[in-house]
């Protein structure tokens, strides 16, 4: 266990797009290459970027949102990454002042300094301008500095250093425009690193380039001007509400949007977490309750569409009268159809009433709070698709951004379904109760509704 002050960093940017997650990734896998214990953190809500700053650093990584979490799960988090770890990073969201609370916030509110990485492949003097205006928007905000991305070669980004202001740097070099080592896109976010045979080639390219710059060839002792004193690590307290209970959870490229937190949370409320995955055609496995999470499913539609062990496990599952909490992705393939982007409809596993359609623009996007009778319950909503179903919701979360709206909470049985992505850590109570069966078994009508098969009967429609 090493001693705080731990190292560490907030990568910020200007806006989206800049290369936070690839400047992120290059440092962690700079530093894990080396022998440090590194562990980042995404701040905001996502589920793509960590997956490729997992990769980069070989640990685990949590989203730290001062609004999504609380400001007592952040420090704790980043609390106990410090108690192990050689070197903390944290990745931005969105440009360093976007959002309520932004990155800005957690760096003030913390005291972490703020390396601004900046798109510079069309600019020269007004790169200067720019970093100026973050360094300086904000009196007193932690500096760390500024790294140039995307450089067309050495006499550009000498161009860019003579734009900085005194004060405003310093200045940590350039990494050139290179596809070798580009993290590559599709809606929702970066494609998603296990979907990509060369994605730790691509990291390593990232750290080589790295590497060559100032900020690669600081010496370890120099980091510690950067140490941040971030508390006593603690664990957090947790009632077992979940005891002796087993949950089944869809976990494969399909059903990946799965926050870390949200299983170390079943973990504290006494859960027994076991994995399967419907694109291997797995049957959910005997367990108390299921959790179908968020998603890709409109990318392998036609294979859940054939997975038929997998449709008949959880159709038992449901006529058992086990509780099912499917979110987003999870929830649009329990419906009876999903029509992708090129108009084609492929039948889905027909649970709940009603059709899916993807569309190119975004649908919602933003943070949301659903008031449950055990309390308020955090997360977010941010998916391309809508639903047609004939069902009532049975409530709807709360936007907490301006101009928002609310998602629909549906009750179908002892299925609750809704595109809310919830963060477990937030409420573990209100957690519990989707995984806990109701007081009453649903009736028979409402199980009719469900399902049109009886269990162990072909179903696939």
């Amino acid at each position: 266990m090493r001693a705080s002050p731990c190292p560490t960093l907030l990568i910020a940017a200007p806006a989206s797009g800049q290369g936070k997650t690839s400047v992120t990734a290059a440092l962690a896998r700079l530093h894990a290459r080396q022998g440090r214990r590194v562990r980042v953190f995404k701040c905001g809500p996502d589920f793509l970027d960590p997956q490729w700053l997992e990769l980069a650093s070989g640990q685990p990584v949590d989203n730290l949102d001062l609004w999504m979490n609380g400001e007592a799960d952040v420090r704790a988090r980043l609390a106990r990454a410090a108690a192990q770890a050689d070197l903390i990073l944290v990745e931005g969201v969105m440009g360093l002042y976007d959002g309520q609370p932004s990155a800005a916030d957690l760096a003030q509110r913390l005291g972490i300094p703020v390396l601004a990485v900046v798109e510079a492949s069309a600019m020269a003097g007004t790169f200067g301008a720019l970093v100026h205006g973050l360094r300086r928007y904000w009196p007193g905000l932690p500096w760390a500095g500024v790294l140039a991305n995307r450089v067309a070669g050495t006499g550009h980004a000498q161009m860019l250093q003579a734009g900085l202001r005194d004060g405003d740097g310093p200045w940590w070099g350039a990494l050139p425009r290179s596809e070798g080592f580009a993290l590559p896109q599709r809606h929702l976010g970066l494609t998603q690193a296990g979907e990509l045979p060369d994605a730790l080639a691509r990291l390593d390219a990232l750290a080589d380039a790295l590497e060559g710059t100032p900020l690669g060839q600081l010496a370890w002792p120099e980091w510690q001007r950067w140490g941040v004193e971030l508390g006593q690590p603690a664990e957090p307290a947790s009632q077992p509400w979940l005891a002796a209970r087993r949950i089944a959870v869809a976990r494969d490229a399909a059903f990946s949007f799965i926050y870390p937190a949200n299983v170390e949370t079943l973990h504290a409320l006494g859960a027994e977490v076991v994995f399967f995955s419907p694109l291997a055609d797995e049957p959910v496995a005997e367990a108390d309750a299921l959790w179908l999470p968020g998603g890709y499913p409109e990318l392998h539609a036609p294979a859940l569409a054939a997975a038929r062990r997998t449709r008949m496990s959880v159709l038992r599952h449901v006529h058992a009268g086990r509780p099912v909490w499917a979110e987003c992705g999870g929830m649009m393939v329990l419906f009876d159809g999903l029509t992708l982007t090129d108009g084609t409809r492929v039948p889905m596993w027909g649970l709940l009433p009603g059709e899916v359609r993807m569309q190119a623009r975004l649908a919602a996007l933003g943070p949301q709070a659903w008031d449950t009778p055990w309390g308020e319950l955090r997360g977010h909503t941010f998916h391309h698709s809508v639903v047609q179903t004939p069902l009532a919701p049975a409530s709807y979360t709360q936007p907490v951004s301006p101009g928002g709206r609310g998602e629909a909470i549906l009750r179908c049985g002892p299925v609750r379904a809704s595109y809310f992505h919830a963060w477990f850590a937030s409420n573990p109570r209100a957690v519990a109760q989707l995984f806990l069966p109701e007081e009453r078994a649903a009736d028979a009508a409402t199980l009719t509704a469900i399902g049109q098969a009886e269990p162990g009967k072909e179903a696939l429609r």
